[in-house]
């Protein structure tokens, strides 16, 4: 799942206080509910506003959300905690997992919130309130539903596993060496919430981020699962997950088609024309490539053997021609494209 920057949803500094918060969240509030702004986003907008709302206009919530510490950004994975990516937030039916329900309904939130508050659960909520239309407010996200029965609390068993994708560029292939990996995760703090930890601040959490070396299998694949055995979440017994890593192939100098890659040069249409000599850096070091009279964009030239190493052998670097006009154009140079243009006609 993806990080949220509540403060940034927003639009207010991480030191702001209860009434900046509640002004901008009533200034968003109005202008992207949608009732107001009919457009397909504005209705994914408005549910942020309200659960940006919803954690920094608590204390607690907030003071746990903090904890998390600056280092993460908006749209970055994230690792719950063990013990809520289990958690059952079926309020419309009988299971409320392991939460006595009272009148805080997490049907409307993101995955990202439930992770980090799904204990809440049980709790009533002084701010899960939206603005609506008139001079009233109404439940976030529908009406409020109440339950006075009693549920049985059942403990879901803690998912101590992780996945986390990994970038891989193709220096990082042609290195063959083991590649370092960041790894970032949320876990329960060992002391009790709300004492006096120096490790979580009594949030009962502490941001956990380690670095491992990774070695890649030979013949990989993208979107490969890589288990490393152990890194992953502890437990509250202590015992650890797998950590399991999705290789996601990524370069912006290369397209990467299994073990064959293409890079992409750009020629004149003087040299497209003519013909000429270029020079192309492959994975390898620079190669100077002729290219041939007359070649059109979108032709590849294959050079043998300059790709990604593979079971079979190095694969081959394609590099794909594509016609463009210099950045400065002289006049006696379109006086020249004129004449060419009638010869054409």
């Amino acid at each position: 799942m993806k990080y949220k920057d509540y403060y940034e949803i927003l639009g207010v500094d991480k030191k702001a206080t209860e009434a900046q918060i509640k002004s901008a969240y009533r200034k968003l509030a109005k202008k992207y509910h949608p009732d107001v702004d009919k457009s397909p986003s504005a209705q994914e907008k408005f549910k942020d506003i309200n659960e940006a709302y919803e954690v920094l206009s608590d204390k607690e919530k907030r003071s746990r959300y903090d904890s998390l510490g600056s280092g993460w950004q908006a749209g970055q994975d994230y690792t719950p905690p063990p013990g809520f990516e289990n958690f059952s937030f079926n309020f419309n039916g009988q299971d409320f997992g392991n939460a006595q329900y009272t009148n805080f309904d997490m049907g409307g939130f993101s995955d990202f919130f439930k992770s980090m508050f799904g204990d809440f659960a049980g709790r009533a909520s002084s701010s899960s309130q939206s603005y609506t239309r008139g001079n009233g407010y109404e439940d976030l996200f529908g009406q409020r539903q109440r339950s006075n029965r009693s549920r049985t609390p059942q403990q879901p068993a803690e998912n101590l596993d992780m996945t986390q994708d990994l970038i891989v560029t193709v220096k990082d292939l042609l290195l063959d060496k083991p590649l370092p990996v960041k790894i970032k995760n949320i876990e329960k703090c060992t002391c009790r919430q709300g004492s006096a930890c120096s490790k979580c601040g009594g949030t009962g959490y502490v941001a956990n981020e380690k670095t491992l070396k990774v070695r890649l299998p030979k013949g990989f694949k993208e979107g490969q699962k890589v288990r490393l055995k152990g890194e992953g979440k502890t437990g509250s017994t202590g015992n650890k997950g797998d950590l399991f890593l999705v290789i996601k192939l990524k370069d912006k100098d290369y397209k990467i088609e299994g073990s064959n890659l293409v890079r992409t040069i750009n020629l004149t249409p003087a040299e497209a024309v003519l013909g000429c000599k270029k020079d192309v850096q492959t994975p390898t070091g620079i190669v100077n490539v002729k290219i041939p009279p007359k070649t059109n964009s979108g032709k590849q030239l294959r050079l043998k053997g300059l790709g990604l190493p593979s079971d079979n052998g190095n694969g081959d670097l394609n590099v794909k021609i594509n016609i463009s006009l210099p950045e400065n154009i002289s006049d006696k140079e379109t006086e020249l494209y004129e004449k060419l243009l009638n010869l054409e006609k």
